[in-house]
């Protein structure tokens, strides 16, 4: 039976300038990705409020202290504080603490759809348009233009429009909006590697284009798509919940942090905690995002480190 390295023989296995191994590289490489992502403190604050986000909605049935369809209208609009509801009730007496609690599944649901659908289509259209280049790039990116044109609330209304209210129609429309901004960054990467000298030795060795496209060119392009995917977190909350506002989103009685304002602004100046309690979570994940985002960019840009 083998015996366990020491901690300290496991530092200079990771400290180490010349990796044996490919899986050594790339261990070292983690590790010095956060060792730096740890020594910037606001970095670690945005961790956190993610980190509490993904807490929060996978126990939310435990963290909420009432059933957030719940109604009282005998303790309808009562101010925060320790009378049973810590941030209050709206206007059909429903606890907020646990109408946020569970619209952070809501939120979390979103972010987590648009992650993995945008980007990816995104970087499937960038780096076919950059490798391929000719006729093929210029109809790929005339239709990447088209896209971004158009205001990304705006064009993502006009989708829930046509495909009707909902929340899974509300994660597609903000996908279909989405994908053009990760298109033009996979294609600016891809043009700066497609003429390098690992991808001619590919070529002569007989890799055809499509496994230059996945193999070579695509990895290249993850880290800078990971990077804006980050940065466009705050963004996609924001279209969601303004899509939630404007009833387009989850249908009530869906606890839903957009339509917790939309609902509460009547009673902005009377009973400000309505809809204010919702919009400074929709803040603070926000901040989060981006804060993360910035630290991601120069960890992950290797120009970043002669600046």
């Amino acid at each position: 039976m083998s015996v366990p390295a020491p901690p300290s023989s496991w530092r200079a296995w990771l400290s180490s300038d010349t990796p044996r191994s490919r899986l050594q590289a790339r261990c070292i490489a983690a590790w010095n990705g956060w060792r730096t992502l740890t020594g910037n403190a606001l970095a670690m604050v945005g961790l956190g409020i993610i980190v509490l986000l993904v807490l929060m909605a996978a126990f939310a049935p435990v963290i909420a202290t009432h059933a957030p369809n719940a109604q009282d209208l005998a303790g309808r609009l009562n101010p925060p504080g320790w009378n049973g509801h810590l941030l209050g009730t709206d206007e059909l007496g429903r606890d907020i603490f646990s109408r946020l609690v569970y619209g952070s599944r809501v939120t979390l649901y979103i972010v987590a759809l648009v992650a993995v659908t945008a980007p990816v289509f995104g970087l499937v259209i960038g780096t076919v348009s950059g490798t391929l280049g000719g006729w093929t790039d210029r109809v790929l990116m005339r239709v990447t233009d088209i896209f971004l044109a158009f205001p990304r609330l705006i064009l993502a209304l006009a989708f829930v429009a046509a495909l009707g209210p909902g929340i899974v129609n509300a994660v597609l429309a903000i996908a279909l909006t989405a994908w053009p901004a990760y298109a033009r960054v996979a294609r600016a990467e891809t043009l700066t590697v497609r003429r390098s000298d690992y991808i001619a030795a590919a070529r002569l060795q007989g890799a055809g284009t499509l496994r230059i496209i996945i193999g070579h060119v695509m990895p290249m392009c993850l880290s800078s798509v990971v990077v804006r995917v980050t940065l466009d977190m705050a963004g996609i909350i924001l279209t969601a919940a303004g899509l939630g506002f404007l009833g387009l989103g989850a249908q009530p009685p869906q606890a839903e942090w957009g339509a917790m304002i939309s609902t509460g602004r009547q009673f902005l100046l009377s009973h400000w905690w309505v809809a204010t309690i919702p919009g400074l979570a929709i803040l603070t994940v926000s901040l989060g995002f981006n804060l993360l985002g910035d630290a991601l960019r120069d960890i992950l840009d290797p120009r970043s480190g002669a600046r």
